[in-house]
């Protein structure tokens, strides 16, 4: 299952207060992991989402779970919940999947960073050992997906990205960027792609403004810029056209006063800003100034929409292609019911082959080892082809209609009622030793 809001059931404002920060990614997924009733999980927080992606025992309670994740971590209470929040489940959760990492529930369709995003939240999760068997197989499929339409399809060869859309923006209120001094604020991956995208459509001078320094000249260097400081923000926004505004900070780096300061100096010239960055950076009331035109995230909707024409012809070969991935992923996943009986099976014919081999030593104590490597080879292959047909037939289990029949005879037939109810005593076992419900922790820092 899924639950979380996007830029369609939630503003700005609410997304940039629920943004969890990325050095909070281990410690959110720890908490879910470390709760009874999470299998797996896999965190993915965008300046558009906020999702949690879950292997629950339960539904019901697995949803009860997520909600309590962030009634408490995230300093939420049940309105909010119900208003901004939605869950979705089993085959839902599947598609909304490979429709978030190829682009198509993103802001701007077809945009392809958030399957950069998608690849790292999973790799975290990995690492901190919060998926397994089936989220690994998911979402290795879910970003092979992906590729795969950016390559093969007209929605990975007109790509966007919200600074592209910013960029379309800006050209509708100038025309053109040439001539025009552009400033930058963030020399990170958004930043540069802004850049890139400014350059290919000739802006004049570009400025790139950052906290450190050395990134905004490595930044400026590759577009033939120029870099600048934070504490120069003020006398590079006076001679400023076009701001755009990318940079990662905990609150606006301009301010309404340092607008009142700067504007004196611009002597009416307009100003074109537009604040990509979540949590925003930019003070809103600046819109109110003369001669200053200010646009956020969700102001690019409008261009997204003149988008959705163009591209409804792709979403639609896109959808039915995830309809095919999910056939595909239900598939194997079905398989997954005949994997322990495989393994049960390969264990008791490798007991019988150790135990004859021990009675083959006893019996013939003068064989030499080579002798008894020669043995030991040919007498595993026979195991080994005589296991064959018994092991792919149980694999197109799916197959059949009475699938929990031929189950019980395959067990019945191979006598694997001892494995199988060992393995299951180990496996309760260790539940045994897993936290209960979802415990009162500190809150998880957030963007606010």
């Amino acid at each position: 299952m899924v639950m979380g809001l996007n830029h369609n059931t939630a503003s700005v404002e609410v997304r940039e207060r629920l943004n969890i920060k990325k050095e909070s990614y281990a410690k959110c997924i720890q908490s879910l992991r470390g709760t009874r009733g999470i299998q797996e999980c896999v965190i993915l927080s965008t300046c558009n989402r906020t999702e949690i992606y879950a292997v629950v025992d339960n539904l019901h309670t697995g949803k009860l779970i997520m909600t309590g994740f962030f009634l408490e971590s995230l300093g939420l209470n049940k309105l909010e919940c119900i208003n901004f929040f939605y869950t979705k489940e089993n085959d839902d959760t599947i598609k909304h999947l490979f429709r978030v990492v190829c682009g198509l529930d993103s802001l701007v369709i077809g945009e392809t960073q958030i399957l950069g995003q998608v690849k790292e939240s999973f790799i975290i999760s990995q690492t901190q050992k919060a998926t397994s068997t089936v989220f690994n197989m998911l979402f290795k499929k879910a970003i092979t997906f992906a590729k795969r339409v950016h390559s093969n399809t007209d929605l990975g060869k007109n790509a966007v990205s919200v600074s592209y859309a910013a960029i379309e923006l800006g050209k509708k209120i100038f025309g053109h960027f040439h001539y025009k001094t552009v400033v930058i604020l963030g020399a990170g991956e958004m930043g540069e792609l802004t850049a890139k995208h400014l350059h290919t459509n000739g802006a004049g001078t570009i400025i790139v403004v950052n906290r450190t320094y050395e990134r905004a000249m490595n930044l400026a260097n590759k577009f033939s810029g120029e870099a600048k400081t934070m504490d120069q923000i003020q006398n590079v926004l006076s001679q400023a056209d076009i701001v755009i505004s990318s940079i990662d900070v905990k609150g606006p780096i301009i301010t309404k006063q340092d607008m009142e300061t700067i504007n004196l100096k611009r002597k009416h010239r307009p100003l074109y800003m537009i604040d990509i960055a979540v949590p925003r950076s930019i003070d809103p009331e600046i819109n109110n100034f003369d001669h200053v035109f200010l646009y956020n995230i969700d102001d690019l909707e409008d261009i997204v929409a003149a988008n959705l024409n163009k591209r409804a012809e792709e979403s639609k070969k896109i959808n039915s292609m995830i309809e095919n991935e999910l056939l595909a992923f239900k598939s194997w996943i079905n398989t997954l019911d005949a994997v322990p009986l495989m393994a049960a099976l390969q264990e008791k014919s490798l007991f019988i082959h150790e135990e004859a081999m021990r009675h083959i030593e006893n019996k013939l104590p003068n064989l030499t080892q080579k002798e008894l490597k020669v043995i030991r080879k040919y007498s595993k292959s026979i195991v080994n082809q005589m296991l064959h047909d018994p092991l792919m037939g149980i694999k197109e289990i799916n197959s059949h209609t009475n699938k929990e029949e031929v189950l019980e005879l395959f067990i019945q037939l191979f006598a694997l009622e001892g494995i199988l109810d060992e393995q299951n005593q180990i496996g309760e076992s260790e539940l045994q030793h897993w936290p209960t419900p979802y415990l009162s922790q500190s809150k998880i820092p957030v963007h606010s």
